[in-house]
């Protein structure tokens, strides 16, 4: 239930965001002969004040409440079917487009993008994140690795701890005989205990520093190899030597069904950060070139990111019918045909041009991915 109002929530905060940002276009209505301007004081000549861009009209009725909250959430002023097509089959147009001027008729990209990133929150806050999202957590079991990793942590930390407790008292010159067998009686349940619970960390210092050195088994199974890579970081406590770093590991690992919370907390808030994160990458494809500057390829970036925004969007609801496995399979093959047509199309390059320039914009998609991971998963630690 509060998932579906804080949906809800997101998704007038869309309209809203993207309305605060978009200049109104489309609006019919003349002033009447004479009338100023509410706002300044100019002398009307139309529908906006030529000075100040206010409406003429403006409405102070209960249902003018409903009005402009339907009208900013679904409308975008009228802008959106001229947007929209050309965002979805013709993107290179709609760049080119804008990039010249021709900007009246068309949402900005970063209105688009605003709205784009709280339309996915809010569907996703509804409806979940589905398989086209968590496909790959589900089909690694990184959920369940991760609730089992959380049951554990807490039973085998303290056990780790009280066997440093035994290896400390068994290190003592002097200790009597019998103390020293209960002692290794206990650290031998420890151990036992540790087996069962399939986590072997009660071990000496010295098998924990091998351990280390010899790293995290490579296995075929990536669920598997989730679940082992992520025990052993815990079980070896490594320790990087910078104060901030290790106590975020150390929070990550003893609640890391947290951090991965906070992962998809951030990831709402923080998606703005692909914007600059992929600029870099988007100069290395024309690198040196005069024809082009960073505003033009800040307009593609932002066009492109909105539409895969929409693109999941779309697939995520079409994944709750009948259709929805044939929908992501569809969609994940649009995807480079997208990035391909919005590259020929916008900065007019030849057809083998644009492929090459598709194969590597696919790949520094992966690496600006990447880098926007490490950085939630740094703001998920250190928060």
């Amino acid at each position: 239930m509060s998932g579906d109002i804080e949906g809800i929530g997101a998704a007038v905060t869309a309209g809203l965001a993207g309305h605060a940002v978009e200049p109104r276009h489309g609006e019919t209505g003349a002033a009447r002969a004479g009338a100023r301007c509410l706002n300044c004081g100019t002398v009307l000549a139309g529908s906006h004040c030529h000075y100040c861009g206010q409406r003429a009209d403006v409405h102070r009725s209960f249902g003018a409440i409903g009005h402009d909250l339907v009208h900013a959430i679904f409308h975008f002023e009228g802008k959106i079917w001229n947007t929209l097509p050309l965002l979805s089959w013709r993107p290179g147009d709609l760049t080119r487009r804008y990039i010249h001027g021709e900007r009246a008729r068309f949402i900005s990209p970063l209105a688009l993008f605003l709205f784009a990133v709280f339309l996915t929150y809010a569907v996703l806050a509804i409806v979940g994140s589905g398989d086209f999202a968590s496909g790959v957590n589900d089909g690694l079991g990184l959920d369940k690795a991760l609730a089992e990793q959380t049951r554990t942590t807490a039973i085998t930390d303290s056990m780790q701890r009280e066997v440093d407790r035994i290896d400390t008292e068994l290190a003592k010159k002097g200790l009597p005989v019998a103390k020293r067998q209960e002692l290794q009686a206990e650290r031998e349940t420890l151990q036992k205990s540790a087996e069962y619970l399939g986590v072997a960390r009660s071990r000496s210092k010295e098998e924990r520093a091998a351990d280390r050195a010899a790293g995290p088994p490579v296995l075929d199974d990536p669920a598997e190899q989730v679940k082992t890579s992520t025990d052993f970081i815990a079980r070896n406590k490594i320790d990087t030597g910078v104060a901030f770093i290790d106590h975020g590991l150390e929070k990550a690992f003893a609640n890391p069904q947290l951090v991965f919370y906070k992962l998809q907390a951030n990831a709402y808030k923080f998606a703005w950060a692909l914007i600059p994160l992929s600029l870099p990458f988007m100069w290395l494809l024309f690198p040196f070139s005069r024809r082009f500057h960073t505003y033009d390829h800040f307009v593609f970036v932002t066009y492109s990111i909105s539409f895969m925004l929409l693109l999941f969007v779309v697939v995520r609801l079409l994944n709750l019918t009948v259709i929805g496995d044939l929908a992501t399979f569809f969609a994940l093959l649009y995807v480079p045909l997208h990035m391909y047509r919005q590259l020929r199309g916008a900065y007019r390059s030849s057809g083998f041009g644009s492929l090459v320039r598709m194969i590597l914009l696919f790949f520094f998609c992966q690496f600006a991915v990447i880098g926007f991971m490490l950085l939630l998963l740094a703001l998920g630690m250190s928060g």
